[in-house]
């Protein structure tokens, strides 16, 4: 974490990455290698699907700032069953908005290896922020069906993250984990 004061529009959208990234790490204490995967009743998504969900969206939106791919030791695209436990990398068509989270274990890495690629995708993109010259933090870019400038799209990765933080508290809830305040 940044110990000085942002000094840029962009060291500042950094910071706020890093605290983001610290908050959501905060709701995955008591998860395991099982509930991880596990479908709450009346809940959308599974915690692993979440972190792939989220690491995926974040190397989107890190790419058009720095022009680096998706990393490959972390993602494949295949049709969506192609995930691997053991190799530990997401598919991205099992992730990607829409897709249905699934129940098996073999094809979503293991609870670590998701923080892992969660965490990596969130210090890329904190990284590529702090870099980027305050005036391209105005470039405007497409983004689903509308356009934002960069820096607000970078804003929307922090409430992306904190809208799936609140599907993880609810899925504590309902596997009767302890509060992460207590």
């Amino acid at each position: 974490m940044q110990t000085t004061s942002p000094t840029t529009r962009g060291e500042l959208l950094a910071a706020i990455l890093e605290t983001n990234k610290a908050l959501v790490v905060r709701y995955l204490a008591g998860f395991n290698d099982v509930t991880h995967v596990r479908q709450t009743p009346d809940l959308p998504n599974h915690l692993a699907w979440q972190l792939g969900h989220l690491a995926f969206t974040i190397h989107r939106v890190a790419a058009m700032l720095d022009a680096q791919p998706l990393p490959t030791k972390d993602f494949i695209t295949a049709d969506g069953f192609g995930g691997s436990r053991e190799k530990g990398y997401f598919d991205t068509e099992a992730i990607v908005f829409g897709s249905r989270p699934e129940k098996r274990h073999d094809r979503f890495p293991k609870l670590e290896r998701c923080t892992e690629i969660f965490s990596s995708a969130c210090d890329r993109l904190s990284a590529a922020a702090a870099a980027v010259p305050d005036a391209r933090l105005d470039e405007v870019v497409p983004w689903g069906q509308a356009q934002f400038p960069l820096w607000a799209l970078i804003a929307r990765m922090v409430f992306h993250n904190g809208f799936h933080t609140g599907q993880i508290a609810d899925m504590r809830r309902a596997l009767s984990f302890k509060s992460v305040f207590a």
